[in-house]
């Protein structure tokens, strides 16, 4: 992940070279099986406890297990940049689109004014874009039901379409104390930890509760849910040890996994709220803040370009 976004360039790198080193691992992990000349060999599942004693499986089991982690890592980034992403969105369009929405309207003025005063032509074309550009559509609140206005779903509509809270959140980056417990949640119960198609279905089931949390910056739900995963059934072990064979399958497996993260990663980071929070990697919630500062102050030029254009 590119390392100007962010969360997730701060905590993928980590990650990346992890996978590297699996990588590494796995090649020898190989070799030495083939110099051995043994059938094929038989290990654990990763994090299953410990694997049979065979030649050329150890580094294997390793590679496996330090891709799995880097894994883990790289979608903890990933997904903490989406949230932030997410967040900036809804709490921009909240906070700032009244300011936007008054220089639209201080535009159509001046250029109402400056056509008043001059009569040209491509002055007025000018103005009645400027006017075109605040008029809503007429009626289309009352076709949706106040879901949707002239530029498009509102954000709250959206919200509920997507099951999430309706109200934005308070602040773009949840507290550092959500994150932490976000972080330790995913690293403890990510479903790519077990190869149990049941357990594995558990997992996924828990994670998105922590999602959720996350998403609203719920350090108490999260508190919670730490809790229940700790009180909760520990996984069985697998009735059989995994072969070689199947361990070079699953670095395959996180391989291809590792690259789909990346394209959602290179998509959040080319989207508009995406390069706006490279501007502010270390707090966003301050960006917030500057360009309503700048807007306020284009909005105080506008209102005395106007206030000039109509004493004149």
């Amino acid at each position: 992940m590119d390392a100007g976004s962010a969360q997730a360039g701060e905590e993928s790198s980590p990650g990346s070279e992890e996978s590297s080193r699996g990588s590494e691992e796995s090649s020898r992990g190989r070799a030495a099986g083939a110099e051995t000349g043994e059938g094929p060999a038989r290990a654990g599942a990763a994090g299953e406890g410990p694997a049979r004693e065979e030649p050329g499986t150890e580094r294997l089991e390793k590679a496996v297990r330090a891709a799995e982690h880097a894994l883990i890592e790289y979608e903890i980034a990933v997904e903490t940049f989406r949230v932030e992403v997410e967040n900036f969105s809804r709490l921009h369009h909240q906070r700032l689109g009244p300011v936007y929405a008054r220089l639209d309207e201080l535009d159509a003025q001046i250029a109402e004014a400056v056509a008043a005063r001059t009569g040209d032509p491509d002055d007025i074309r000018k103005a009645d874009e400027k006017r075109g550009a605040v008029l809503p559509m007429p009626q289309v609140e009352e076709l949706f039901f106040g879901w949707i206005d002239s530029s498009g779903m509102l954000p709250e509509a959206q919200a509920m379409l997507n099951e999430q809270p309706v109200s934005p959140p308070s602040r773009v980056r949840p507290s550092e104390e959500a994150r932490k417990a976000y972080r330790d949640l995913v690293r403890k119960a990510h479903p790519d930890l077990t190869q149990d198609e049941a357990e594995r279905e558990r997992r996924e089931a828990f994670l998105v509760r922590v999602n959720k949390a996350y998403a609203d910056g719920d350090a108490a739900a999260l508190a919670a849910l730490a809790e229940e995963w700790e009180a909760g059934p520990l996984p069985e072990p697998l009735a059989e040890l995994l072969r070689s064979e199947e361990l070079y399958a699953r670095l395959e497996w996180l391989a291809q996994r590792k690259e789909v993260l990346a394209q959602m990663a290179a998509e959040l980071e080319e989207s508009a709220i995406g390069a706006m929070l490279k501007l502010a990697p270390d707090d966003p919630d301050t960006l917030l803040e500057e360009i309503a500062e700048q807007l306020l102050g284009q909005v105080s030029e506008r209102e005395s370009e106007l206030a000039r254009l109509r004493e004149s």
